[in-house]
């Protein structure tokens, strides 16, 4: 059944805003957050009621909340200074390197399911985001100012690369879902431009799509009455959309390696600001 235009303009413009009310409320209140965030693993009996199936598909979800859950603990240890054994386990230096890898176990995920669907190039441009993540902890910090937030000085490129890349793969894997896929993208994108905060697109998009998911596993049904995209698939489209991903990310790989072999990254990933409120974590 067709979806009239009007209907898809009205649920992704809605859809988009409720996401951005939700990253604002839950980055403001960190310790409401952590608690919607494990309350959120107990709705799995709906996941299973929803259709939620096959290993990608539970991969996906619990690779996306417990870490999530991870980073509103360090959140609360970090700001807080909190003491004592369990605290302080997440005020270590290697937690860092521990959402880095979780962002680089999320992006491979889809980068395996790209393969698996035949979107080579759309899953080389994966594996290249993968190796051009900023690395923890240097370019990974929690603010000790404001509501101590997880800072990352991903780039513009990285997370235009990134967005357009996800958004093919999602094109190509779950095509029912891409509405509401550009809707929780683009608040991930917009919400730290309208913050006049770039260095918060990693924490945008760790709570629009932890939102996503589990907005998506137990009621996914409803997504589908209301912006199901199926209709607008086309096998070509994805697979040359791919091919220009893979060729944009191309002069972006020679750029970021350059960056850090001159020492530039200092100041090129961080836009020439330099944040001394930040959390230096235990080693």
């Amino acid at each position: 059944m067709s979806i009239p235009i009007w209907k898809y303009a009205l649920s992704m413009l809605t859809y988009f805003v409720v996401l951005l009310c939700i990253t604002e409320l839950l980055r403001k209140k960190y310790k409401l957050a952590n608690i919607v965030w494990i309350c959120s693993l107990l709705t799995f009996p709906l996941w299973l009621m929803g259709g939620v199936s096959g290993w990608f598909r539970w991969a996906k979800i619990l690779s996306v909340i417990l870490p999530t859950i991870v980073v509103g603990f360090c959140r609360i240890a970090n700001f807080e200074e909190r003491k004592g054994s369990f605290w302080e386990f997440f005020q270590k230096g290697w937690i860092l390197w521990f959402v880095y890898g979780m962002l680089f176990l999320n992006i491979l995920e889809a980068t395996l399911k790209d393969v698996s669907l035949g979107n080579y190039a759309n899953a080389a441009c994966g594996f290249l985001l993968c190796a051009t993540i900023p690395f923890a902890p240097k370019f990974w910090e929690y603010s000790k100012t404001g509501e101590g937030d997880l800072i990352c000085y991903t780039t513009v490129g990285w997370n235009f690369l990134y967005t357009t890349w996800n958004l093919c793969f999602v094109y190509g894997e779950s095509p029912n879902y891409f509405a509401s896929t550009i809707c929780i993208l683009m608040a991930a994108e917009l919400y730290p431009i309208f913050k006049k905060k770039p260095e918060l697109y990693i924490m945008s998009r760790v709570y629009t799509l932890a939102t996503h998911m589990i907005l998506r596993s137990c009621f996914g049904t409803m997504f589908l009455k209301v912006m199901d995209a199926s209709t607008w698939y086309n096998a070509s489209f994805a697979k040359y959309w791919g091919i220009l991903n893979f060729i944009l990310i191309i002069p972006y790989l020679f750029w970021y390696m350059w960056q850090l072999h001159t020492g530039k990254a200092e100041i090129s990933f961080k836009r020439g600001k330099t944040n001394n409120n930040v959390t230096t974590l235990n080693t």
